[in-house]
């Protein structure tokens, strides 16, 4: 009977397939000791089934729903001391559109001397988004698949070196607590939690805001967090299937992938990213030589990887989250805002 439901349904199919394969990676990073079993082990093992034709499917509304868990982290970071440290920050904050700037400014013709037409050029070097990007890119003309591909390149190479350079080169460890057990977090602060994650996404999503499964549920839950009601982050549990759902969405993005795609797209992304690396390095040694912020601070604010995957490896490291959430959300919004307007404005100069 479960055998003639699930054939009726493929996708619950490919899900449960994709979920296998996702728990165990995971599990095999446990048993290997290696670090963020629950977002590198199902990342890894999902890419690696991907790319090996396997036909996998992402988790849907549930993926979008485990992101608000990460706007009520980042939200419940956003306490009166961090508000009160926000002149402190303008610094460093002033730098973020020049950073978006510059990187326009190496990404648009680099990807024109790749060939790419020139909505595709502007939305493949805009540093948004995943989701975003695509959307905007295709409402405005452009090769969806080759923004998905390249954009999920970035996020995926940031995703797996940041933590390396992390630890390597600022000497920080991977083991912060991400949050504590469920049963030991009071049930006021849990349903506070819920409700900000559930009315803020639906809320931000009645609105048509961009990334609404986490900015809505992080506004939401800053606004608790300042008057006082909030000051826990999620329970252990919910980051780590956070986490687990992230890797999924990465892995899955690789599923039909060609040796065409993989030639063009995939490997044009790993050289942008290089590009990026060196603007972002130079971002990071001039704050950290200027003292406007520790080193691993401004490392993963200036990191150009999305916003729910730094939220995540700025709690497993310990970096002063409320720092690097301020940073990439005024980049975020600065691209979202600012990314279709300039792209009007080029393509009808051109």
């Amino acid at each position: 009977m479960i055998h003639r439901l699930l054939s009726s349904h493929p996708i619950a199919l490919r899900r449960l397939k994709t979920m296998a394969i996702a728990l165990s990676g995971a599990g095999i990073f446990i048993a290997l000791g290696l670090p963020l079993p629950f977002l590198f082990g199902p990342l890894l093992a999902c890419l690696i089934a991907a790319l090996a034709g396997q036909s996998l499917q992402g988790m849907g509304q549930v993926s979008v729903a485990a992101r608000t868990i990460l706007g009520v982290a980042a939200g419940a970071s956003i306490t009166p001391d961090v508000v009160h440290a926000l002149p402190k920050m303008a610094q460093t904050v002033a730098l973020v559109p020049v950073f978006v700037g510059l990187i326009a400014l190496v990404g648009l013709p680099y990807f024109r001397a790749l060939g790419y037409d020139r909505v595709t050029a502007w939305y493949a070097a805009m540093p948004g988004g995943l989701q975003d990007m695509v959307v905007f890119g295709q409402e405005a003309g452009g090769d969806a698949r080759a923004l998905s591909l390249i954009h999920a390149t970035r996020v995926l190479i940031i995703v797996t070196l940041a933590p390396i350079i992390a630890v390597q080169l600022y000497g920080v460890g991977l083991s912060n607590p991400i949050g504590l057990p469920a049963r030991e977090l009071p049930w006021d602060q849990i349903g506070l939690m819920a409700f900000a994650a559930l009315v803020g996404w639906k809320v931000a999503e009645r609105f048509h805001l961009f990334g609404a499964s986490i900015l809505g549920p992080m506004i939401l839950a800053a606004t608790l967090s300042l008057t006082g009601l909030l000051h826990m982050r999620p329970p252990r549990e919910a980051i780590l299937a956070a986490q687990l759902l992230i890797g999924i969405g990465i892995g899955v993005c690789y599923v039909g992938v060609t040796w065409r795609e993989l030639r063009r797209f995939v490997v044009s992304g790993v050289v942008f990213v290089a590009l990026l690396a060196a603007l972002s390095a130079g971002f990071t040694e001039a704050i950290t030589l200027l003292h406007l912020a520790p080193p691993v601070d401004a490392f993963l604010a200036f990191a150009p990887g999305g916003q729910a995957e730094m939220t995540v490896l700025a709690i497993v490291t310990g970096a002063d989250l409320g720092f690097v959430i301020v940073h990439h959300l005024t980049r975020v919004i600065i691209v979202i805002l600012g990314a279709p307007i300039a792209a009007k404005i080029i393509l009808r100069r051109d």
